[in-house]
C-alpha cells in the first residue's frame, strides 16, 4: 500500500489566502510572498493531493468541488496546528491581551477574533474595551490597549484588512421619508467617518438635510432610529430587523465602503501581541 504524502500546514495556508482573496496576487500580499511562490505552492498542492482544487473565472481564482472540500479541512488543520505549538508555549501563554473593538463590530467581527485567540492560548487573559474608533486609537497609541479593531488609517500602525463592509441609509421600518422635505439626519459627535460620509455625499449631491438629533455613541444611533427620528449613514453591520435600507429609490446617493483593520504597535513590548496578530492574520475569516 502506497505511503500516503505528508501535507505541509503552510501549503495549507497559501490554499487559503488564495480562497479568501480569490487572486494569487492577492494572496501574496497577505503572506508576504511573491505571487510566483504562491502558483509554485498551489501546485505544489494539487500534485500531492492528485486533484485541481482551482479554475480560473476572468481573473479570479475559484475552487472547485474538490478545492472546496480541502478548504474545509484546511483551516480546520491550520487552527490545530496553531492551537497545539500554541499550547506547549508555557512561557508565553501567561499574561494579559487587550483588544479595543467599536461599538458597531463588536458582535460579528470580534467574537471570531476573541474565538481564535482563547482557543490558541486558553491561559491567556482578554481584556476588551468597546468604544469609539477615534478615542480607542488614541488609547492604543498610548499602550492602554494591545491591538485595535477599527476603520481609521495610521502610517504608524502595523496592520491588515479584516473586511471591507458597504456603507448604508439606514433608518427605522416605520420610517416614512419625503423627498420634498430636509432629510433629518441622525448624527454622532465629532470625530466621525460615517458622519463625514453623510454630509459630503448629500452637500455633494445639494440635497438638504437637518440634523434630527446628535447621539454621543452607538447606543444614542440605534435609539433615535428605532424611535423613527430621522436617517443615519452607518456599515451594515447596524442592520437590526426593525430596520431598513434608503438609496437610490429614495434619491439618496451612495455612500463609500468602510475598511475595517486590526491594528498593533510596531514596537509593541507585549510578545502576546504579536502571537495573536500573526495568529488571526493568518486563520481568521472574515
Amino acid at each position: 500500500m502506497a505511503e500516503t504524502p505528508a501535507l505541509d500546514i503552510d501549503l495549507l495556508r497559501t490554499l487559503i489566502a488564495v480562497a479568501d482573496s480569490q487572486s494569487f496576487t492577492q494572496a501574496a500580499q497577505r503572506l508576504g510572498r511573491t505571487q510566483s511562490a504562491v502558483t509554485q505552492q498551489m501546485h505544489r498542492l494539487e500534485s500531492l493531493l492528485a486533484v485541481p482544487l482551482l479554475r480560473k473565472v476572468g481573473r479570479q481564482k475559484q475552487l472547485t468541488e474538490a478545492g472546496h472540500r480541502v478548504l474545509l479541512q484546511a483551516r480546520e488543520m491550520v487552527e490545530l496546528n496553531e492551537a497545539l505549538y500554541h499550547s506547549v508555549q508555557d512561557d508565553s501563554l501567561s499574561g494579559v491581551l487587550r483588544i479595543g473593538s467599536p461599538h458597531d463590530v463588536a458582535d460579528t467581527l470580534l467574537p471570531p477574533i476573541l474565538t481564535h485567540v482563547a482557543r490558541a492560548a486558553p491561559r491567556l487573559r482578554l481584556e476588551i474595551d468597546v468604544g469609539r474608533s477615534p478615542f480607542l486609537m488614541e488609547d492604543l497609541h498610548r499602550g492602554k490597549i494591545d491591538m485595535l479593531i477599527s476603520t481609521r488609517e495610521d502610517a504608524r500602525l502595523e496592520g491588515f484588512a479584516l473586511r471591507t463592509s458597504p456603507v448604508w441609509w439606514i433608518c427605522s421600518s416605520r420610517y416614512v421619508h419625503s423627498s420634498r422635505e430636509p432629510l433629518p439626519l441622525i448624527l454622532v459627535d465629532e470625530p466621525s467617518i460615517y458622519r463625514r460620509y453623510a454630509i459630503q455625499a448629500l452637500d455633494a449631491r445639494r440635497i438638504p438635510w437637518r440634523q434630527a438629533y446628535l447621539a454621543s455613541n452607538l447606543i444614542g444611533i440605534k435609539a433615535a432610529i428605532r424611535a423613527g427620528l430621522g436617517v443615519t449613514a452607518r456599515s451594515m453591520e447596524l442592520l437590526g430587523p426593525d430596520m431598513r435600507v434608503l438609496g437610490a429609490n429614495e434619491g439618496l446617493p451612495a455612500l463609500p465602503e468602510v475598511t475595517y483593520y486590526l491594528w498593533i504597535r510596531p514596537g509593541s513590548l507585549n510578545p502576546l501581541t504579536r502571537r495573536a496578530y500573526d495568529l488571526i492574520r493568518h486563520n481568521c475569516r472574515f
